[in-house]
């Protein structure tokens, strides 16, 4: 079987990455291999063309292949909350929680992703046109050997090419050891409206098809998730082990720091609460229409049970 995830030198789909990389998937009879497939839209074309069978990804762009949330569901959460950081640049001195400093920047984004600092701005008061913010992709991002885009976000910045990013915490902390950027939002730790938090997760991810053609290998995906995540929380020096399978040094000897505050937010249990904001965001930023979508359509319900394994 096969799994993939849109950002691989990163903290965002870490557990999905260890739960391959540790042997939980192989201790629950899963013969899984661990792909990169980018960005996040094209990760869950192929899921839903039959090429691959799960996706660590975020959770809100499951519409994007799965119109409706027809055919896609969730399994698990890798955290909890929006998992991405504001990045700009430290010669502009921006304070922590200052969303205003964004007014007349450049910010990279990837697709999809770029949604949730949208909406986080419209909900701050923040006009995109009127303040002249410019939302767009990070020239270079994923060329050649680059396997993350917050790493090459966080080089775009150094090299002054964009003033700030919104992206994953792996870039955010390159760019700020680096000296060369300042931390302005941490949207998993509340930063921003009230409402961005629930805007998208991390999330393990699969098709109806995959559910009703191996349920049982979808169930032993679920315990090995969970397995990871509290492996991980008793020793993290996990981290750094798988961090030196898949990363470049550098980024290898950051990972252990960047998932241990990851580690309050590891839970796989997925809320109603979370859905229902997630569903307004996704409705907001043209993901949804009027389709009345419930809870059991986004999650798969007969695999929550693994949750508390």
């Amino acid at each position: 079987m096969k799994i993939a995830i849109p950002d691989m030198i990163s903290n965002s789909y870490f557990p999905a990455a260890a739960a391959v990389e540790l042997g939980f998937c192989k201790e629950e009879g899963l013969d899984m291999t661990l792909e990169l497939i980018f960005p996040v839209n094209r990760t869950l074309e192929v899921l839903r063309d039959g090429g691959i069978d799960f996706v660590g990804g975020s959770a809100h762009s499951v519409p994007f292949a799965f119109p409706a949330w027809r055919g896609g569901k969730l399994l698990g959460a890798l955290a909890q909350n929006m998992y991405w950081f504001l990045v700009l640049r430290s010669d502009l001195k921006a304070k922590k929680g200052d969303i205003n400093a964004i007014k007349g920047l450049s910010i990279g984004a990837a697709p999809l992703v770029d949604l949730g600092l949208k909406r986080l701005l419209v909900e701050s008061g923040i006009d995109i046109e009127r303040d002249k913010v410019k939302i767009g992709p990070v020239p270079g991002a994923f060329l050649g050997e680059n396997k993350n885009f917050g790493v090459a976000a966080a080089k775009a910045l150094q090299a002054g090419v964009i003033d700030g990013f919104w992206a994953n915490g792996m870039g955010a902390e390159v760019a700020v050891r680096s000296g060369a950027g300042t931390m302005v939002i941490d949207a998993r730790r509340g930063d921003g409206p009230p409402k961005a938090i629930h805007y998208t997760m991390p999330a393990l991810i699969t098709s109806d098809a995959v559910i009703a053609r191996n349920p049982a290998a979808v169930a032993a995906a679920v315990r090995a998730l969970v397995k990871t995540q509290k492996a991980l929380k008793s020793d993290i020096s996990l981290a750094t082990k798988v961090g030196r399978k898949l990363f470049p040094a550098s980024e290898a000897a950051l990972i252990a720091d960047i998932v241990e505050r990851d580690l309050p937010f590891y839970d796989p249990s997925i809320s109603a609460e979370f859905v229902n904001g997630m569903l307004e965001f996704q409705r907001h930023m043209g993901l949804l229409g009027s389709e009345n979508v419930t809870y059991e359509d986004v999650v798969a319900a007969d695999f929550t049970q693994y949750w508390e394994t």
